[in-house]
């Protein structure tokens, strides 16, 4: 069988970074909350609040571990199976990397012991401190990793000299047209997947009776960020649609399944592209609607694929991506504000945390990961056949290793990974059921007549 060297590259690459991305993600947002937790003990004097920090700040040792891990392997592969990237771009790439490894290894990975081991080593201030410190390091990693991909998808700041891309401007290059709102959008998403995961976990807790002041502290702030954070994210969702439609037109027209150039172009909620016919199959249609949400016009003028033959992405699995993570962020508005709905209205009336709430939590726990992979997914496969946009062609950077190799190793990569991920996950309601076991007795909370009362 004739094995393409690409695909098995790309797909190789897109398993590493599926995996990867999964724990970032909860990390940025994870660290953000420790600090929320670890502020409130400070100021009320409250124990629930450290009980809540010393179990979530496990889940962040453990996750921030299986990111870094995940995220070596990235590096191997730009020398192995992608050597054209870095020869035509290092002196961008190189740069952005090593910024992120700085922040990365220097500041989280050593004030990351202080945070787990120093609560009774060090001063609380000094403790807080560090959880602040982590906090912004997880972060910063995040913004040179995002300013890199986003110079990827709109390159500026720099000049091709013997076919070498050169920075003219620094500023220029990490400020690149799409960068703040990459920004914005992917911090945003950070913030709802670990929100719903502390939510969906927390619910489960509270369903197998571990009904603690900790665990109802940490079901609260998990729904209350998700539901303040996702029409956020729905309006930078927007912005950033705005930006790539004028940077990459031939994204957006896969993203809605747009052909030919139209004016009142149709939201599409159900079709099927066919890449080689070059048109959709089943469509349901609303008349008019993707140009007045991508040109805030009815009769807004849309450029359709048939414009960048070529030049542009598959269709259908960025189309249906596109609809995977939009989806998902429905469903998040509707569960979370569901949440707020029933926990504040638990504050006043007294009436228990229902099923229907817990079950939809517990059914959300990793909702985060599934939008933010269909999102990355939308985001990555949307600038192909361009690896740089407009500058370096995916199939121009594909290194000699025999195909047969990239295969063994993509086959070893997904086994490894789905190990992982399954051990990850078990021990995920492992520390859960185990922090409800040990919770001391006094800080139950009193359940009668499917009412709950602080003890």
């Amino acid at each position: 069988m004739d094995l393409d060297p690409a695909l098995l590259a790309r797909a190789q690459f897109g398993a590493n970074i599926t995996f990867h991305i999964l724990f970032p993600t909860i990390t940025i947002a994870l660290a953000w909350m420790l600090l929320f937790f670890k502020v409130r003990h400070n100021a009320t004097g409250e124990a629930h609040w450290m009980e809540a920090y010393a179990f979530w700040v496990k889940v962040f040792a453990l996750t921030f571990a299986l990111g870094v891990v995940s995220g070596v392997t990235m590096s191997f592969q730009f020398g192995t199976n992608w050597p054209g990237f870095m020869e035509t771009v290092g002196n961008v790439a190189g740069p952005l990397l090593a910024y992120e490894v700085l922040t990365a290894f220097f500041l989280e990975a050593t004030f990351l012991a202080v945070m787990l081991f120093g609560t009774n080593r060090v001063s609380p201030r000094m403790h807080t401190i560090a959880t602040f410190l982590v906090a912004a390091g997880t972060t910063a990693s995040a913004f040179w990793i995002l300013a890199l991909n986003s110079w990827m998808q709109t390159p500026a700041g720099f000049e091709m000299i013997d076919g070498k891309a050169v920075v003219t401007s620094w500023m220029e290059v990490i400020f690149n047209p799409s960068f703040p709102y990459r920004l914005a959008h992917m911090l945003l998403a950070c913030g709802l997947t670990g929100a719903f995961l502390m939510a969906g976990l927390s619910a489960w807790q509270w369903h197998k009776g571990m009904r603690t002041k900790a665990v109802n502290a940490a079901l609260r702030t998990g729904v209350t960020v998700a539901a303040i954070l996702i029409p956020v994210q729905i309006f930078m969702g927007d912005m950033h649609g705005l930006n790539t439609l004028e940077h990459q037109p031939q994204k957006v027209a896969a993203m809605e399944g747009v052909w030919e150039t139209e004016k009142g172009a149709p939201l599409l909620l159900f079709a099927i592209p066919d890449n080689e016919a070059r048109t959709n199959h089943f469509e349901v249609a609303i008349p008019n609607l993707a140009s007045l949400i991508l040109t805030h016009k009815a009769d807004g003028e849309i450029k359709g694929l048939n414009e960048f033959v070529g030049a542009h992405p598959p269709v259908f699995q960025v189309f249906w991506a596109f609809r995977v993570m939009v989806g998902v962020g429905v469903l998040m508005l509707l569960v979370s504000w569901y949440g707020v709905w029933r926990i504040y209205r638990n504050r006043t009336s007294g009436q228990a945390i229902n099923k229907p709430m817990l079950y939809s939590l517990i059914a959300m726990t990793f909702s985060g990961w599934v939008a933010t992979v269909a999102g990355w997914y939308v985001t990555e496969i949307g600038r192909q056949p361009f690896l740089v946009q407009g500058i370096l062609r995916t199939e121009d950077a594909i290194s000699a290793v025999p195909p047969s190799m990239i295969a063994s190793t993509f086959i070893g990569y997904l086994a490894l990974y789905a190990v992982l991920l399954a051990a990850y996950v078990s021990t995920l309601f492992y520390l859960a059921k185990k922090a409800g076991n040990v919770a001391a007795p006094a800080d139950k909370l009193n359940v009668v007549e499917g009412q709950y009362v602080h003890a």
